[in-house]
């Protein structure tokens, strides 16, 4: 069933309107009596069924409530520097996927993509809709946050202490292994930081560790930064959070 967001509460009769009506009206072509799933701002989740439509309106009537939360015990933040179009585009969408909260795109000094803030708005507005998209197709009852590109020595000196504690991918490191780190490391809340194409300068790299930002390794190969980004979290996920764990 299709799967919605509304910023309320579920009540017995929700009205959709914007996009959502737009979709579901217009482009699905759905008919009263057909059922979508709905999740409200506070995480609850219900089957309702279409009761009717206007113009740019879709009502639904609750059906039933259902026990299916499926975020994460952990917050993970995911500060990515700016990647081509399509790897930034694929990023963020396997970032919802393993559960991330929140994406904080970076702009550092080796970033290929480079936007002026005009176009910078533009592609954070795209990888949000993304974002939402992606939380719907997997099952989701949260949406992640994809903020404002920041440069990236503002991030760093900006971080606060809600993001917990960060760790940046980084090939020159040799031994402290992401697995090792986690597993030394409390708490329910992680940034990973993955630098673009071109990797951290060693100036940023210095950066980093001076603002408590740990380096870790993947292991011996080198990765490209849309797959360090994926495993990265995976590893986050399966060790402290909901991946595979027991």
């Amino acid at each position: 069933m299709r799967r919605l967001f509304i910023p309320g509460r579920l009540a017995d009769t929700v009205t959709l309107s914007g996009s959502d009506a737009h979709h579901l009206g217009y482009t699905l072509r759905a008919r009263v009596g057909e059922r979508c799933v709905v999740v409200d701002a506070a995480r609850e989740v219900a089957s309702m069924e279409i009761t009717g439509f206007t113009a740019d309106t879709v009502t639904l009537r609750l059906v039933e409530k259902l026990a299916a939360d499926t975020e994460s015990p952990i917050r993970l933040t995911l500060a990515v520097c700016l990647l081509k179009s399509d790897k930034m585009d694929f990023v963020v969408q396997k970032a919802v996927e393993l559960g991330a909260t929140r994406i904080q795109p970076l702009a550092s000094e080796n970033c290929v993509a480079r936007y002026d803030g005009k176009k910078a708005e533009a592609r954070r507005e795209r990888w949000q809709r993304i974002a939402d998209e992606a939380a719907k197709q997997c099952g989701r009852t949260a949406l992640l946050t994809v903020a404002p590109v920041l440069p990236f020595g503002e991030w760093l000196t900006a971080r606060e202490d809600e993001d917990g504690a960060a760790f940046f991918c980084y090939e020159a490191e040799r031994e402290n292994t992401l697995g090792a780190w986690l597993t030394e490391t409390s708490g329910d809340a992680f940034t990973a930081l993955i630098g673009p194409e071109g990797g951290f300068t060693p100036a940023e790299a210095e950066m980093a560790k001076r603002t408590d930002v740990a380096p870790v390794t993947l292991g011996p190969r080198i990765l490209r930064a849309e797959t360090a980004a994926v495993a990265a979290m995976a590893i986050v996920q399966h060790v402290k959070g909901d991946l595979g764990s027991e």
